[in-house]
């Protein structure tokens, strides 16, 4: 009776090891790539105060295709000049929100591929992430 409860118990923690091997491969299509600009971005906002306001992000594009990743790079200043455009616009209470912040993305996001599709002929950015932000 042992035995058998030991071999019952044996095949158990082999069977998710047989699954795995059977589970079929990733398709090699879903390999994305990160842009990151370098270095982070620094512009001036329309400050509601007697100073100037600043703010500070690192922003990352997401690519579908690894290649597109030279592309991205020729066209950067490009694409570095429409966020800081975009953000230097932007006024103080849009900057310091979280729902502002989400529309900026957004508006960068279609902004960038805007451009790309004017210069390229394709969309390239999959999705555009604020990976710092800062602001005073």
């Amino acid at each position: 009776m042992i035995k058998k409860i030991m071999l019952v118990m044996l095949c158990l923690t082999m069977l998710p090891s047989v699954w795995a091997a059977q589970k079929p491969a990733a398709p090699e299509s879903d390999t994305y790539a990160y842009y990151g600009f370098e270095p982070e971005i620094v512009t001036n906002y329309i400050s509601n105060r007697k100073k100037l306001g600043f703010v500070r992000i690192s922003v990352e594009l997401m690519v579908k295709n690894p290649d597109d990743l030279v592309v991205i790079e020729h066209h950067d200043p490009l694409l570095r000049s429409a966020i800081v455009e975009i953000l230097g616009n932007q006024p103080e209470d849009r900057i310091k929100s979280l729902t502002g912040r989400e529309e900026i993305r957004k508006e960068c996001y279609e902004e960038l591929n805007k451009l790309l599709q004017q210069e390229t002929g394709k969309s390239l950015i999959v999705n555009l992430l604020f990976t710092r932000y800062l602001y005073d």
